[in-house]
């Protein structure tokens, strides 16, 4: 059997098996990050006062009904379609819950400056109700107190203290049972009464904002009474700007308006960058799939000959810091290896001998002292190298005139 045939048998999966492998691990993992990223925008909150809470202080039961009367549901906005043309030209329906979020609630009114908004007021601490998802159980009155710190962001008012002594409220021509612990507000032009001076839906004076006290008149619970369905419809009439053109608020309850890192990377502007970085990264490993020429051979961690004793030993002086000091011991090597070479006699030492070593130089007088002075006084890495090579080759010439 072949090399390559017994290489192939050894491998337990193909490139293209491999290749396919990796493309859909990557492509899972990118689908995750898109999930997680946007699962809290989805996900719909159990109870309370929202649009999509079908329990008693919910609003999911009117958004229907809309539906039905208008022949298609109402848009259901978050924090950054507030500001589109098309939400200029609607009624925006904003339900507040007790743990809905204060700062969202101002960025909002500033967003629908000179646009028709509907404010609900809570009225209700409910909890939910434990074997029955998305059913609530109701409490007890919100305090006053509380009302009023929602109340306050929107205008300079406060709730009524005294109770309501009305059965029946006028909505439209269609008179209706009062809720109970009826909520209320003090205004002289009321939209809608409950009794003199004592209005349950008002308007502001300086903006097209309108305020329903008590939400019992349109949440899920009131739409269990015939009368009140039908008076929701002519409250949503009173104010809409053209039939149909309603919509509801989701920003107030957590739902689309937060933004983390993982937004930021997948979304304008910094999408073009994130796909930049994909595309690098994807061609960096496609370009990494081939080599490039022959596998370079692993070199041996102790190299063999001269050459590789001499790197050594540079690298240890340089290490040690000694370097400064080889000018002048190299020169006086240099000076022996030369009197030995060109035969100098026995007796002679430093400035003798470099007087002897002058004279064996006919083209320049005081060639090797001048030298031999040049790599004395090299303090430097470079002007040693040089004094060096000046000094091997001022050798190597009289050992070729000699022989």
């Amino acid at each position: 059997m072949s090399a390559a045939a017994t290489d192939t048998a050894q491998e337990p999966f193909s490139r293209k098996t491999l290749f396919w492998g990796i493309f859909a691990s990557l492509l899972a993992a990118a689908g995750f990050f898109l999930l997680s990223t946007y699962a809290p925008d989805f996900r719909q909150p159990e109870g309370g006062a929202t649009p999509l809470s079908k329990g008693g202080t919910g609003y999911a039961g009117l958004v229907e009904w809309l539906k039905l009367a208008n022949g298609q549901a109402p848009p259901l906005e978050r924090a950054k379609d507030l500001g589109s043309r098309s939400a200029a030209n609607a009624l925006l329906i904003v339900t507040i819950a007790p743990g809905s979020d204060p700062g969202a609630l101002d960025t909002l009114i500033k967003l629908r400056s000179g646009k028709d908004t509907l404010f609900v007021l809570p009225k209700w601490q409910t909890f939910p109700l434990f074997g029955h998802e998305g059913w609530e159980e109701k409490v007890e009155r919100l305090p006053n107190a509380t009302v009023n710190d929602w109340l306050g962001r929107i205008a300079k008012a406060k709730l009524g203290e005294a109770k309501n002594t009305l059965s029946q409220i006028n909505i439209g021509g269609r008179m209706v049972a009062a809720p109970d612990e009826l909520q209320w507000v003090a205004d002289e032009h009321p939209l809608i009464a409950a009794g003199d001076g004592r209005a349950i839906l008002t308007e502001l004076d300086n903006e097209p904002f309108y305020i329903l006290t008590d939400p019992d008149f349109i949440n899920n619970w009131a739409l269990g009474d015939p009368q009140k369905a039908a008076a929701a419809l002519n409250i949503i009439a009173m104010l809409e700007p053209r039939r149909g053109g309603v919509m509801f608020d989701l920003s107030l309850h957590g739902i689309g308006g937060n933004y983390d890192l993982a937004k930021l990377l997948i979304e304008p502007p910094f999408l073009a960058l994130t796909l930049s970085v994909l595309i690098a990264a994807a061609l960096a490993f496609l370009h990494g799939l081939g080599r490039f020429g022959p596998a370079r051979a692993e070199g041996r961690a102790i190299a063999f000959g001269k050459r590789a004793l001499v790197d050594t030993t540079a690298m240890l002086l340089k290490r040690a810091g000694r370097l400064d000091g080889l000018g002048d011991r190299y020169a006086a090597l240099m000076r022996q290896r030369a009197a030995t070479l060109l035969g100098a006699p026995q007796g002679l030492h430093g400035e003798a001998l470099d007087r002897w070593l002058d004279t064996r130089d006919r083209n320049e007088t005081h060639g090797f002292s001048q030298r031999f002075k040049t790599a004395n006084d090299s303090r430097d890495l470079a002007a040693m190298h040089e004094a060096a090579e000046q000094l091997h080759d001022w050798t190597a010439r009289r050992l070729g005139e000699r022989r």
